[in-house]
């Protein structure tokens, strides 16, 4: 019996540092953000590495969610999933969803849309994907990760997310070695020099987020969004 964790997160958070933590399980294989060929197919975003993206992943969601939802890779226990929400477009059917077990990644607002604006300058709500994680948790329910506590506590915090998810606790999730892994995706020369960098969750260090003004309307839509699932965080 495979369990299928489908961990939906948004942009600027730790999302690649947990597929790191899942991947370091002995009973677990990962997959990287599946959605994101048909997203940018479907949008025609001009993402880095765009054509490498639609040539290495299935252009159709519907391929996308019968691998998700059909037997897991090398037959393992654990099939972790990590899938960036605002991949989750409204062309997208929803009735697949009901295969897998939901989870959750949050970050506060302020940070993300700071963090946002120094690389991609103009995000939209969708973009964010808090609206997204919204309709999924309403859905589905399901554990509730905030980035700030996980760092603050990576053993504490990843134990309750085990135990939600009706999954061992397996202590190599708090630390793997440095470098590329083979499920990254083809963005990883773009996006994830940090984290092939990293051995292990960054200690938490808060700070103040340097919101652009024009933005500052952007958190607060944001907020209830993130308030509605933070209510329920681990």
């Amino acid at each position: 019996m495979t369990t299928r964790v489908a961990m939906w997160s948004g942009p600027r958070n730790i999302s690649t540092a947990m597929l790191r933590s899942f991947g370091s399980r002995t009973d677990t294989t990962v997959c990287d953000e599946p959605l994101y060929a048909h997203y940018l197919a479907a949008t025609g975003l001009d993402h880095p590495g765009r054509d490498a993206v639609l040539a290495s992943q299935p252009n159709r969601w519907q391929d996308v969610a019968a691998q998700l939802t059909g037997p897991a890779p090398d037959g393992a226990a654990v099939f972790y999933q990590k899938h960036m929400a605002h991949h989750l477009l409204p062309d997208i059917g929803r009735s697949w969803l009901d295969g897998l077990t939901h989870a959750f990644l949050l970050r506060d607002p302020a940070q993300v849309v700071a963090s946002y604006a120094r690389v991609r300058g103009e995000p939209t709500l969708e973009d964010l994907g808090y609206p997204q994680q919204a309709e999924i948790f309403r859905a589905y329910g399901g554990p509730v990760v905030d980035a700030a506590d996980l760092l603050a506590d990576p053993p504490g915090v990843l134990g309750r997310l085990c135990e939600a998810l009706a999954i061992p606790f397996d202590p190599a999730m708090l630390r793997w070695p440095a470098g590329p892994r083979d499920t990254d995706g083809v963005w990883a020369p773009y996006w994830y020099a940090a984290v092939e960098a990293s051995t292990g969750f960054t200690p938490y260090t808060p700070a103040p987020a340097d919101i652009p003004e024009h933005l500052r309307p952007l958190v607060d839509v944001a907020r209830p969004f993130y308030e509605e699932l933070a209510a329920h965080r681990l």
